[in-house]
C-alpha cells in the first residue's frame, strides 16, 4: 500500500465527514495505549486528517476524549495488552504504521518496567514484523539512557535499542514533560493546588514542557509523512523555566495563590512513595520525582534534530495552561485506593 501524506490532505479522496471526522481514503495505523493521553490526541489527529485507526488497549478509558474518538466508525478497538503478541498480530493486520505509546510510570504487581516497556516492546515488533507492518514509531522520553540508575529511564532505553535493531522502518521519539487536555501534569498540579494551602518545591529542577499537540505533529511526520524514518529525535518545548515556576502558572490559572516552600529531594521520593501506595492515581511517582531530580530540559542519546516544520512552537503560559484544564477539583477519598477496594468489597456483598 502506498504511504500517503497526512500534510497534503489533498491527496486523500474526503467524502464524507461524521462526529467531526473526515473519512477518505487514508493510512491504517494502529495505537497502543490508544486510549491514554498521547494515544487519544494522536488517534483525534489521524481521524481529522481521513486516516483509519485500530486502538490497542486494555480497557474503554472514560475520558471524553476517548469516548469522543472510540465513537468515530473509523476507528476500530481491540481489547488487549502488549503481552499478547498473537492479538497484537491479528491487531496489526492491514496496518502500515504502528504507534507504541504504551507505558507506565510506576510498577503494579506483574506489571514491572521490565514487562511493559521492554518484554511489551518486543513483543510489539514481532508482532508487526508478522503482519507486514512497514513503519513503528515509539514514544520513549527525553532521558532515557544507560547508566541511569533509574529502573523507568534504562527500561525505555532498552525499548529504543529494541525498535533500532527491528529493521522496521523506525522511529524513536523522546518527548520530555507533556502538557495539554487531559495530561498529568497539568491536572496533578491543579488539584494539588487546589487542595493543599502549602506546595512543596523543588528548587532550581527545569523543564521545557512540550504540548501534546506539537508531539503529536512529530509522530504524524513519522508514521505518516515518513519524514523521520531511521531517527532518534528528543522532543521538548519552547518555553524553558523552574519546575516551581511552572506550578505557580498553574495556580494563577486555577485563581491559587499558595505558599512555595523548597524541601529536599528526599522528601520528595518519600512523599512519591505514599502516594504510589496510598492513591489509584499518584499524584506524583517515584519514577517522575528521578526525572525531576536531574531536570527535563534536554535530551540524552538522541542524536538526529527535527526538521524545522516539526518543531514545537507552543508556549506554556496561563493562556496555554488554562486551555489544558478540564474539570479542577480537590483531592477526595475517592481517590484513594483504601476506598476502592472498600467500595469493590461493599459492591460484591451487596449482590
Amino acid at each position: 500500500m502506498r504511504i500517503r501524506s497526512a500534510s497534503l490532505t489533498n491527496h486523500c479522496n474526503f467524502n464524507e465527514t461524521r462526529d467531526g471526522f473526515q473519512l477518505g481514503v487514508g493510512m491504517r495505523v494502529a495505537i497502543t495505549g490508544g486510549t491514554g493521553f498521547v494515544g487519544g490526541h494522536l488517534s483525534r489527529a489521524l481521524l481529522e486528517q481521513g486516516h483509519e485507526v485500530v486502538i490497542i488497549a486494555r480497557g474503554k478509558c472514560g475520558t471524553s476524549l476517548s469516548r469522543e474518538v472510540l465513537e468515530s466508525p473509523a476507528v476500530s478497538f481491540v481489547c488487549t495488552g502488549i503481552d499478547d503478541e498473537a492479538a497484537l498480530c491479528d491487531a496489526f493486520k492491514g496496518c502500515e504504521g504502528v504507534a507504541h505509546c504504551a507505558g507506565i510510570n510506576r510498577e503494579i504487581g506483574t506489571e514491572t518496567f521490565e514487562s511493559v516497556h521492554v518484554q511489551g516492546t518486543a513483543n510489539v515488533i514481532r508482532a508487526a514484523k508478522s503482519a507486514g507492518v512497514k513503519r513503528i514509531a515509539l514514544v520513549s522520553f527525553l532521558r532515557a539512557r544507560p547508566g541511569s540508575e533509574s529502573a523507568y529511564l534504562e527500561s525505555k532505553w532498552s525499548a529504543e535499542e529494541l525498535v533500532r535493531a527491528s529493521r522496521l522502518e523506525w522511529t524513536v521519539v523522546k518527548p520530555g514533560m507533556i502538557f495539554g487536555q487531559g495530561d498529568q501534569m497539568v491536572d496533578h498540579l491543579s488539584r494539588a493546588l487546589y487542595t493543599f494551602p502549602i506546595f512543596a518545591g523543588l528548587g532550581p529542577r527545569r523543564v521545557r514542557p512540550l504540548a501534546v499537540e506539537d508531539l503529536v505533529g512529530v509522530l504524524v511526520g513519522a508514521l505518516v509523512d515518513g519524514t523521520l524514518g531511521l531517527k532518534t529525535v528528543g522532543v521538548v518545548g519552547p518555553t524553558e523555566l523552574q519546575f516551581d515556576d511552572a506550578a505557580r502558572l498553574v495556580g494563577l490559572a486555577i485563581g491559587k495563590r499558595r505558599l512555595f516552600v523548597r524541601l529536599p529531594l528526599s522528601f520528595h521520593f518519600a512523599m512519591a512513595h505514599i502516594a504510589e501506595r496510598m492513591m489509584i492515581v499518584p499524584l506524583v511517582s517515584v519514577a517522575q520525582v528521578q526525572m525531576l531530580r536531574e531536570g527535563i530540559v534536554n535530551a540524552s542519546n538522541a542524536s538526529d534534530d527535527l526538521p524545522n516544520m516539526l518543531t514545537p512552537t507552543t508556549m506554556f503560559d496561563e493562556s496555554t495552561v488554562k486551555a489544558s484544564l478540564m474539570e479542577v477539583s480537590p483531592i477526595r477519598l475517592t481517590d484513594l485506593r483504601c476506598y476502592e477496594a472498600l467500595f469493590a468489597k461493599r459492591v460484591q456483598r451487596d449482590h
